[in-house]
C-alpha cells in the first residue's frame, strides 16, 4: 500500500463530458503529465459541455458517490490520496457529501489537501442552482487548505462586491478567517481592456498578482477554471514556493489557450464567421509539453 506521505495521488470529483474538455476531462490529463495518479469521481455525465446546443446525460445523485466512496473505503484505498479536488456539482446532497468525505479522508491522512474550486457561475451569472451557494458557503469552503475562485465567486461567496484592488484583499482575508490557507482568484476583470487580473494571498500574508494578456478577440473558453485548479494543485505541490507555482499555473493555461486558437479556422480568426464549440475544445493533448515543462513569460508581482 502507497505511503500518503510520500504519494501524489488525487481524488477528483467534478463533471464529466464524452466529448471536450470540462471537468475531470480537463483536470486529469494536465495531473498525470505532471506526475499525479488521479482517481476521478464523476459529478455529472454529460454527452458534452454546455456550450452545445444540446446537453444529454445524468446529473448524479448523493446515493452515488456514497457508493462509490463506500467502495474504495471496503478495499482500505482511502489512505492513498495525497489531495482531494472538487470542481462542478450539479445538486444539494451531492454537495453536501463533499464534507463527509473530507472528514474522512482527513481522518486516514491528517495531510491531506483539499483544493476547493466553487464552480458556481461567471460573468455575473450562477449555472448551478442557487441552493448549492450557501452549501459552498457555510458548509465546504471552510473545509479547504485552497481555493480557486474567479471573481464573480468570490463576489458570490462573501458577498462583496469586488470593484478595486483593495476589496479583493478585503475578500480574500475573509476566507483566511475562516482557516483557508490559500486563496487564488483565477481571473478578474480589475485588469485593463488587455489584460485580466490574477490575484494569489496565503494566510501568512504572501500576496501576488499576475496580468494576464488576453487571448481570442473575445472568444470564451469552456474548461479554464478545471485546469487552471488541477494545475495549480500540482504547481503548488512539486514547485519551490507559491509565486512559482502561481506562474507555472498561468504559463500552462496560457499555452494551452494559444495553442487552441492557433488551431481554429482561419475563417473564425478573421472574424467571417463565430467560433463553434467543438473549434473552441481547449487542445489538451496538443499541449503535454507546455504543460509538463511550462515557460514562464508572465512573472508574479510580489505585493509587500
Amino acid at each position: 500500500m502507497e505511503d500518503p506521505g510520500s504519494s501524489k495521488r488525487v481524488l477528483s470529483i467534478q463533471s464529466h463530458v464524452v466529448h471536450g474538455y470540462v471537468g475531470n476531462k480537463s483536470a486529469t490529463f494536465p495531473l498525470q503529465v505532471l506526475g499525479f495518479e488521479v482517481d476521478a469521481i464523476n459529478s455529472v455525465q454529460f454527452s458534452n459541455h454546455t456550450g452545445y446546443k444540446t446537453i444529454k446525460g445524468q446529473v448524479l445523485q448523493e446515493k452515488e458517490l456514497g457508493d462509490l466512496f463506500e467502495g474504495l473505503e471496503a478495499n482500505n484505498l482511502l489512505q492513498c490520496y495525497s489531495h482531494l479536488l472538487t470542481g462542478y456539482i450539479g445538486n444539494e446532497s451531492f454537495l453536501r457529501r463533499i464534507s463527509y468525505i473530507v472528514k474522512k479522508l482527513r481522518q486516514i491522512n491528517p495531510n491531506l489537501v483539499y483544493v476547493c474550486d466553487p464552480v458556481m457561475g461567471d460573468n455575473g451569472k450562477m449555472y448551478v442552482p442557487e441552493e448549492l451557494l450557501p452549501i459552498y458557503r457555510e458548509e465546504i469552503i471552510p473545509l479547504a487548505d485552497i481555493i480557486t475562485p474567479n471573481q464573480y465567486e468570490v463576489e458570490l461567496l462573501t458577498e462583496n462586491k469586488i470593484s478595486t484592488e483593495d476589496d479583493v484583499w478585503s475578500a480574500v482575508q475573509l476566507f483566511h478567517d475562516r482557516g483557508i490557507d490559500t486563496v487564488v482568484i483565477s481571473s478578474s476583470e480589475l485588469g485593463d481592456e488587455n489584460d485580466l487580473r490574477a490575484f494569489l494571498s496565503k494566510k501568512n500574508g504572501c500576496r501576488y498578482i499576475i496580468n494576464i494578456p488576453r487571448q481570442g478577440n473575445g472568444i470564451s473558453f469552456t474548461g479554464t477554471g478545471d485546469l487552471f485548479a488541477s494545475l495549480f494543485l500540482a504547481h503548488s505541490h512539486i514547485a519551490d514556493d507559491l509565486g512559482s507555482a502561481f506562474e507555472k499555473t498561468i504559463a500552462s493555461l496560457q499555452a494551452v489557450l494559444k495553442r487552441t486558437i492557433e488551431s481554429m479556422p482561419t475563417d473564425v480568426l478573421s472574424g467571417k464567421r463565430k467560433v463553434t464549440a467543438q473549434e473552441r475544445e481547449l487542445k489538451l493533448i496538443q499541449s503535454k509539453s507546455v504543460i509538463e515543462n511550462p515557460r514562464v513569460v508572465l512573472r508574479a508581482h510580489q505585493i509587500k
